[in-house]
C-alpha cells in the first residue's frame, strides 16, 4: 500500500485571488483537508470548486488529531494541511503535526504562497536584509521592551485594541524610531501608515483602529543598545562547547538583542 504524505498549503491573508494555482491542485489531490475552521476553508474551497473533505485541526485538538492524520497518511491517504489565513505553524498551528509526520518517515510538502509578514516588511520601506518574526507582541511591558530592543527590523502581530500602548512603550525609549502600521493587508480596507513611533502613539492612542494589523519597527541604533550582558552570555555559551550561530540566535531569543550584532560584536573583540 502507497505510504501518504502532508503537503502544507498557505492560504490568502484577504483577498481569494491571491491563491496559487499549486495550492488549488494540492487541495484537490487531497483526500482530507486539516484546517482552523472548517467554515472559512470552505468559503475558498467553493469559490474555486473544490470539493474537499475537511476535518477540523485546531490548537485545542492538535495532539489527538495528528495522531490520527498520521495513521491514515501511512495507510495511503494525502492531507492538506491549511490555517484560516497565511501559512500554517507561522503563529497558527500545525507544529505537532509536521513534527508527528517527520517523526513517523512520512514526507513532508511545503508550499510557498501568502504571508502577512513578508507584505508588511516589503510594504513597511524598513530595511530588509536582517529582520525578526516575533509572532504576537508580548503584553508584559519589560518583555515588550526587550522586544522593542531588537537591532534588527521588528516585524509582528498586534491586536487593535493593544496597538496604542505598544507603540508608547517603544516611543518612551526611542520617539524617532521609524513604524509602519499594516492594516488589512489584501482587503478592501488596505492601509500602511509610516510614522515615527511618536506620532503613531498619539495617532492610535486618539482612534482605535481596525482589522488585522502587523506593525513593523526599524531597527535600533547599535549605541543605544547595551549588548554587554547578551555577548557575555554567548561567550559562556560558546566556552562551554556551543558553536558561535547557535549561542548568538539562542541569547537573541531570550534577549531581543539582534542576532547579528552579537555575532559581529562576538567577532570584534576575539
Amino acid at each position: 500500500m502507497s505510504v501518504g504524505r502532508l503537503i502544507v498549503c498557505p492560504t490568502p491573508i484577504g483577498n481569494l485571488e491571491d491563491v496559487t494555482l499549486r495550492v488549488l491542485a494540492a487541495l484537490r489531490e487531497a483526500d482530507l483537508v486539516a484546517c482552523e475552521d472548517t467554515r472559512r476553508t470552505r468559503i475558498l474551497l467553493d469559490r474555486y470548486g473544490v470539493a474537499g473533505r475537511l476535518v477540523s485541526y485546531h490548537e485545542h485538538n492538535e495532539r489527538a488529531r495528528a495522531d490520527e492524520l498520521v495513521a491514515q497518511m501511512r495507510d495511503g491517504a494525502v492531507v492538506a494541511l491549511v490555517s484560516d489565513a497565511g501559512m500554517p505553524l507561522v503563529s497558527d498551528p500545525g507544529l505537532v503535526l509536521v513534527r508527528a509526520c517527520v517523526a513517523a518517515g512520512l514526507g513532508v510538502e511545503v508550499l510557498p504562497g501568502p504571508s502577512a509578514a513578508l507584505s508588511a516588511l516589503v510594504a513597511s520601506a524598513l530595511p530588509a536584509e536582517h529582520w525578526r518574526f516575533v509572532g504576537f507582541l508580548p503584553r508584559k511591558r519589560g518583555e515588550l521592551e526587550r522586544v522593542f530592543a531588537s537591532t534588527e527590523t521588528l516585524v509582528a502581530f498586534e491586536s487593535p485594541r493593544r496597538l496604542a500602548t505598544s507603540l508608547e512603550v517603544l516611543a518612551a525609549r526611542h520617539p524617532e524610531r521609524q513604524v509602519a502600521v499594516c492594516r488589512e493587508l489584501t482587503k478592501i480596507h488596505e492601509e500602511v501608515v509610516r510614522a515615527s513611533a511618536a506620532e503613531l502613539a498619539v495617532r492610535y492612542r486618539e482612534q482605535t483602529p481596525r482589522g488585522e494589523i502587523v506593525l513593523v519597527v526599524g531597527p535600533a541604533p547599535d549605541a543605544e543598545v547595551d549588548i554587554s550582558g547578551p555577548l557575555d552570555a554567548v561567550r559562556r555559551l560558546v566556552e562551554a562547547g556551543a558553536k558561535r550561530r547557535t549561542a548568538t540566535s539562542v541569547v537573541s531569543d531570550l534577549t531581543g538583542v539582534g542576532a547579528n550584532a552579537l555575532y559581529r560584536a562576538l567577532s570584534d573583540r576575539d
